[in-house]
């Protein structure tokens, strides 16, 4: 397994590890992102396997999983307009990168 290597000091700000965990560490955003990992998805279906997320937040983040390149957002000409939400090939590096912290979280010797 790499590691990153440290050349120079850096603020957390410059730091990928942080900058990533910052992004996933949202409320919300992680579930977001196992559900479209399983799969496309849209907004409705992302809703009800979300309960107790607004609108609002569902709306944030996937705009913010867009903006990263983590999420496509197709639009469909029908009537009414369907769009559907997909992970990226980035998106689901980073949903198995979380699956594999689930993994790590589920250990018996690990508590949190």
């Amino acid at each position: 397994m790499g590691s990153i290597q440290v050349e120079a000091p850096m603020t957390p700000e410059q730091c990928p590890v942080t900058r990533t965990l910052t992004l996933v560490g949202s409320r919300w955003t992680p579930l977001v992102i196992y559900h479209l990992h399983a799969g496309t998805h849209r907004y409705g279906e992302l809703q009800r396997a979300l309960p107790g997320i607004s609108p609002k937040t569902l709306a944030d983040r996937l705009h913010v999983l867009e903006r990263h390149g983590l999420l496509t957002r197709t639009v469909y000409p029908d009537k009414p307009p369907r769009v559907e939400y997909t992970l990226t090939p980035s998106g689901h590096r980073l949903g198995n990168i979380l699956d594999s912290v689930a993994d790590w979280a589920a250990e018996p010797d690990v508590t949190i």
